[in-house]
């Protein structure tokens, strides 16, 4: 026997990703329920290469019988119906950041911190952190258990669709309308997205952080070592798809770039490209549509003790959203829940 499977917000990119990443693993599913708000209510979304599921509103959906709820809506979404699938004994798997640092919720990579599942039945949810922290716990985790991170400086290089289909949307009109010389609009975005860059991921903080950034902060020190200093600037960048970031790193035992790259290679999750030529490195472009998280440019930092820089990308929607909420279904069911 399998599951039975809900996912919550089933029309948006993410939704939309987490029933294509069901299927193509094969998850071990009896029967997946679509569901979201609003006017998605009624609409088609396909499941595999044949199946078609219509969604229903999870307003009204009654979740006892469901094993597992996927949960890619908006906070709000989330903060209301997740007790709720939870309550009627569903195990929730949340990707907004609804839960992600209550105390009694595990926040989980499962390459990284897969044993923090076990604190689900505490409340029945886990978290899936921000693709931007599950991009730099990846990259973190195995240098940090050979040589100990102490210090991060990360700059993230965040895509449109992190802000949905209306964020991509944005980003396509902006472009065709600087084209055809009609007038720029945006509502998405704080600024102009198109042929720009804006220093601006989520809303402002008292002290001059975005939220975003402040959350890439205690994301990771939940993950992976409350000890980690995290100093984070977010961007937004006319990207469709791929999460990318210029990561440096301060360590508490000396590592050359050659010892760093040979880490990384043995990493569950990550693949290393890294060749000193015009092709030797990985972009947004190239990773869309991929599961891992890829490293490029690994060099020593000479300006501290024990400094590594280093790039990586992933694809924001697979390994950054809907992949890691599946890997931690998957885990779920091999450790925790029997059929």
């Amino acid at each position: 026997m399998g599951y039975t499977v809900a996912v919550v917000g089933a029309t948006g990119n993410v939704g939309r990703e987490m029933l294509t990443t069901l299927a193509d693993r094969r998850f071990p599913a009896d029967a997946v329920i679509a569901l979201a708000a609003d006017s998605a209510v009624g609409k088609e979304v396909s499941f595999g290469e044949d199946a078609v599921l219509k969604v229903e509103d999870v307003g009204r959906f009654d979740f006892k019988g469901v094993d597992i709820a996927l949960f890619a809506a908006d906070a709000k979404v989330s903060a209301a119906h997740a007790p709720r699938a939870a309550a009627a004994g569903a195990v929730v798997i949340d990707a907004s950041p609804q839960f992600r640092m209550d105390p009694d919720v595990p926040l989980v990579v499962p390459e990284v911190n897969g044993d923090a599942l076990a604190g689900y039945a505490k409340k029945n949810i886990v978290a899936s952190p921000g693709g931007a922290a599950i991009l730099l716990a990846m990259a973190l985790k195995p240098l940090h258990e050979q040589v100990t991170v102490s210090r991060v400086v990360v700059s993230t290089y965040q895509a449109a669709s992190d802000a949905g289909k209306e964020g991509m949307d944005e980003l396509f009109g902006q472009t065709r309308a600087i084209y055809v010389n009609d007038p720029v609009q945006k509502s998405v975005f704080s600024k102009q997205i198109a042929f720009n860059v804006i220093p601006h991921v989520g809303p402002f903080m008292e002290d001059g952080m975005t939220r975003d950034e402040w959350a890439l902060n205690v994301e990771t020190k939940k993950i992976l070592d409350p000890k980690i200093k995290v100093s984070a600037t977010c961007v937004r960048v006319p990207v469709f798809i791929g999460h990318s970031a210029a990561i440096t790193v301060e360590c508490v035992e000396p590592v050359t770039a050659e010892e760093a790259r040979r880490i990384l290679r043995k990493a569950p999750g990550m693949q290393v490209i890294d060749q000193h030529d015009n092709e030797g490195y990985i972009t947004p472009v190239e990773v869309a549509g991929d599961d891992p998280v890829f490293v490029s440019r690994i060099r020593e930092d000479y300006t501290v003790d024990n400094g590594l820089s280093f790039w990586a990308a992933t694809d924001n929607l697979r390994k950054g959203a809907a992949l890691n909420a599946v890997q931690i279904a998957e885990l779920l069911v091999k450790e925790y829940l029997d059929a």
